[in-house]
């Protein structure tokens, strides 16, 4: 497993230094990277799909566990290093993880094929919530994300109804997974230091996941949300019939996700 040592030689021997557009922070404390990769409970055989693999030091670690990795990596410098290091040990998806903001890569599911996988990866700040969502939302063949993101995004996804951390995001992914925070990380387990504290966390499928229509949910959700601090009744008009125990003059943020699955349901 790479050093921090060793990922400061491999950029100098090209002349590179990390990228802050690239959000490129480089995890090298290897009991966490070890750490990242037994929560995930990946096993020899298994499908990994990393993004933003840097130079690769979590993907080795995978490749060590016996893992077949597809790498997604959307800075050209950094893809010509998995590329010339790693060769076909990988498949390398050189290019951006989300077609838009709301939709993974054709690429990388090109190279998953349909087959059931995970994700383990120190993501990138900037596509770590949309790239969680969606894959929770869209891809039930994914069976667990295991990821270190920003403090902030972990704890907004595992918020409890009625905290500031509350949101629609909340709402979407507890409709779907079940989130827990596994660790958090100080800003010296990267390279560079980043000014943010992070977290690894786990997204976990929920067997009993009712079946909605996600963008149908996601549209609803992010309406009521938009005006977080208003009651629902002047958000959805007070003659509206409201479930059972649901009142206009609720807001939006006190409610449980199931109370606003029901809510929705009987929204025109």
């Amino acid at each position: 497993m790479q050093t921090l040592s060793d990922i400061k030689a491999i950029l100098a021997t090209r002349g590179l230094e990390p990228k802050h557009r690239f959000g490129q922070n480089f995890l090298h404390d290897q009991n966490k990277l070890r750490a990242l990769v037994a929560h995930s409970g990946v096993v020899a055989g298994d499908l990994v799909l990393e993004v933003g693999p840097g130079t690769g030091t979590l993907t080795e670690a995978l490749l060590d566990a016996g893992c077949e990795v597809v790498a997604c990596e959307l800075d050209d410098d950094m893809a010509a290093i998995i590329r010339d290091r790693l060769g076909s040990r990988v498949t390398l998806i050189h290019g951006d993880c989300l077609d838009g903001k709301h939709a993974v890569s054709p690429a990388i599911l090109d190279a998953l094929a349909g087959r059931p996988f995970r994700l383990v990866a120190n993501l990138p700040y900037g596509a770590a919530t949309p790239l969680v969502l969606n894959l929770a939302a869209h891809h039930p063949t994914c069976l667990g994300q295991f990821v270190t993101v920003q403090r902030e995004v972990a704890q907004r996804l595992a918020a409890a109804p009625g905290s500031d951390a509350y949101g629609a995001a909340t709402v979407l992914i507890s409709l779907t997974s079940r989130v827990e925070v596994l660790e958090l990380l100080p800003g010296s387990c990267f390279w560079p230091v980043p000014r943010v504290t992070s977290a690894m966390m786990s997204v976990i499928p929920n067997p009993e996941r009712p079946s909605i229509d996600p963008d149908r949910v996601s549209a609803f959700v992010h309406r009521i949300f938009a005006s977080r601090r208003k009651q629902l009744g002047a958000v959805l008009g007070r003659t509206a019939q409201f479930p059972v125990g649901i009142l206009p003059s609720m807001r939006a943020e006190t409610l449980t996700p199931t109370q606003i699955l029901s809510l929705m349901k009987v929204m025109p």
